[in-house]
């Protein structure tokens, strides 16, 4: 039997070069899984951070124009309607920050159901 270094140096070279391929093919689709699961959570990222942007517009243009109302209920006089729009839209951003933010925070309840779902379709099928 012959040992690696009296082998032919062109068949060396041709066994080298496979091993390292299948490195190399290795390397790549671990980079690649990598790379998915990195956008996939960026992704995600980019869906949490969008929400509560939207959030925060809301909630900022509620404060601008409500001081307008104000300001303009204050210079018109009586009788006092600027709390009217405040109450209505106040219920209606309070409504909106509570969907926001348990949906963010029911994103994990919904990650492990689905977990569970997979594991429970796997022991089915085996």
């Amino acid at each position: 039997m012959q040992s690696d270094t009296s082998r032919d140096p062109a068949s060396y070279d041709a066994a080298s070069v496979n091993t390292a391929m299948a490195d190399s093919s290795d390397e790549a689709k671990v980079s690649a899984s990598r790379r998915n699961r990195d956008m996939s959570l960026e992704a995600r990222a980019r869906r949490r951070v969008a929400r509560k942007m939207g959030f925060y517009i809301h909630a900022l243009v509620f404060v601008l124009v409500n001081l307008g109302l104000y300001a303009i209920n204050s210079v018109t006089g009586e009788p006092r309607w600027s709390h009217f729009p405040l109450f209505g839209w106040g219920l209606g951003l309070a409504i909106h920050g509570i969907v926001t933010f348990i949906a963010l925070q029911g994103e994990g309840l919904r990650q492990s159901m689905v977990q569970r779902e997979m594991e429970t379709l796997r022991r089915r099928q085996a």
